[in-house]
C-alpha cells in the first residue's frame, strides 16, 4: 500500500463515521420487518408504510425548528386535530371548501405559532408551559366545535392528500400523493434548517442564546420564527391525516411527543444547538418502523408508550450528560 492513499483512506473512513446511525437503523428495521412479513417488500407494503408516516415526518421535521432553537412545542398534536375537526365542521359535504379552507387552517396555525412564539420570547414562559397551555386550549377549542364527537366528513378534494395513490407507476406500481407530499415539504424544510441564514441563526440560538444576541443575531424573531414554522406543518401533517384517517376528535393526541421522539431518535439535541431534517424524517421512518415491529410481535398499545418514553428519558439524560462535560 503506497503512503499516498493513506490519507485517502483515512479520509473515508472519518467519513463513514459521521453517517447518522439512525439511516443504519432505519434499514435494519425494514429488513426485520421483512423477514417477519416478506409481503412488507412488495410495492403496496411499503408505499403503504409511508403513507403512513408521512404526517408524522412532516410534523417532526417542523417541531425540529422549534427543538433546535432550544424549545418545544408540545401543540402540534391539538393542532392537528383542531385542523381535521375544523376541516368537516366547515366542509358541510361541499367537495370545492377545500380550497379556502386549507388555507383557513393554515391562517389558524400562523395565529397559534406567533401567539406560541410570542409568549416564549416576550413574555418569558418557558416553552413547555406555555405551548402546554395552548394544547389545552385548542382540544378545547376542537371539542366545543365538534359537541365532543366527530360530525360532517372531509370531501374527496380535501381526503386526496393523504389518501389517494398514483398507479401504474414503472418499478413502484403505485406512488401515494403523501410520499410526494413528504418529499416536497422534506425538502423546503432542508432547505430552511440547512441552506438558509436562518438556519444557522436558528442553530446559535439554541446553542448559546445570550452569544448569539451579543452576535446581533435577532433572538426573539428567530425563535416565533420556529414556532410559526412548527404550528404551519401541524396543519399541514393535519391535512395529509385527516385525509388518510378520516375525523376523530382525538385524531392528533400523542404526536407531540412522537415527533419530538422522532427528532431524538436523528440525533436532535433537545437542549437546543443541533439537529438534521433528513435525519429527523429518518428517526420518524425507524419510529414507525419500530411501532410495525411491535405489532408484527403481537405486543399492545402500551409496549409502544414505553419504548417511547425510554427513548426519551435516555435522550433527556444524554444531553444533559454532554452539556456538563463541555461546560455550559
Amino acid at each position: 500500500m503506497s503512503a499516498q492513499s493513506l490519507p485517502h483512506i483515512a479520509a473515508t473512513q472519518r467519513r463513514l463515521f459521521k453517517i447518522n446511525p439512525v439511516y443504519l437503523l432505519v434499514v435494519a428495521l425494514i429488513l426485520a420487518i421483512v423477514v417477519m412479513n416478506p409481503a412488507f417488500g412488495e410495492p403496496t407494503g411499503y408505499m403503504n408504510y409511508l403513507k403512513r408516516v408521512t404526517a408524522l415526518a412532516i410534523l417532526s421535521g417542523g417541531a425540529l425548528y422549534v427543538i433546535v432553537s432550544g424549545g418545544f412545542d408540545l401543540s402540534v398534536g391539538s393542532m392537528m386535530t383542531l385542523t381535521v375537526i375544523g376541516s368537516s365542521m366547515l366542509a358541510s359535504n361541499d367537495p370545492n371548501s377545500t380550497y379556502w379552507i386549507i388555507p383557513l387552517m393554515l391562517g389558524m396555525g400562523l395565529i397559534v405559532g406567533l401567539i406560541n412564539g410570542l409568549v416564549v420570547s416576550y413574555l418569558k414562559v418557558p416553552s413547555l408551559i406555555a405551548t402546554l397551555g395552548m394544547m389545552i386550549t385548542l382540544n378545547g377549542v376542537a371539542f366545543m366545535w365538534s359537541g365532543g364527537a366527530p360530525r360532517g366528513y372531509l370531501p374527496d378534494t380535501f381526503r386526496f392528500f393523504g389518501r389517494y395513490n398514483i398507479t401504474d407507476i414503472p418499478v413502484i406500481s403505485l406512488l401515494p400523493v403523501a410520499v410526494i407530499c413528504l418529499v416536497v415539504f422534506g425538502v423546503i424544510l432542508w432547505w430552511g434548517m440547512h441552506r438558509t441564514n436562518f438556519g444557522r441563526m436558528l442553530h446559535a440560538v439554541g446553542d448559546n442564546q445570550q452569544a448569539a444576541r451579543l452576535a446581533g443575531v435577532p433572538v426573539e424573531r428567530v425563535r416565533i420564527s420556529a414556532f410559526v414554522i412548527s404550528s404551519l406543518t401541524a396543519v399541514l401533517a393535519g391535512v395529509i391525516l385527516g385525509g388518510r384517517a378520516g375525523v376523530s376528535v382525538n385524531i392528533g393526541s400523542g404526536f407531540e411527543l412522537q415527533a419530538i421522539t422522532a427528532a431524538v431518535i436523528g440525533g436532535a439535541q433537545l437542549l437546543g444547538g443541533r439537529g438534521s431534517v433528513p435525519a429527523t424524517i429518518a428517526g420518524a421512518l425507524a419510529l414507525e418502523a419500530i411501532f410495525t415491529l411491535l405489532n408484527l410481535l403481537g405486543l399492545a398499545q402500551p409496549v409502544r408508550l414505553v419504548v417511547q418514553g425510554l427513548i426519551l428519558i435516555g435522550a433527556v439524560a444524554f444531553a444533559t450528560y454532554q452539556r456538563k462535560r463541555a461546560g455550559r
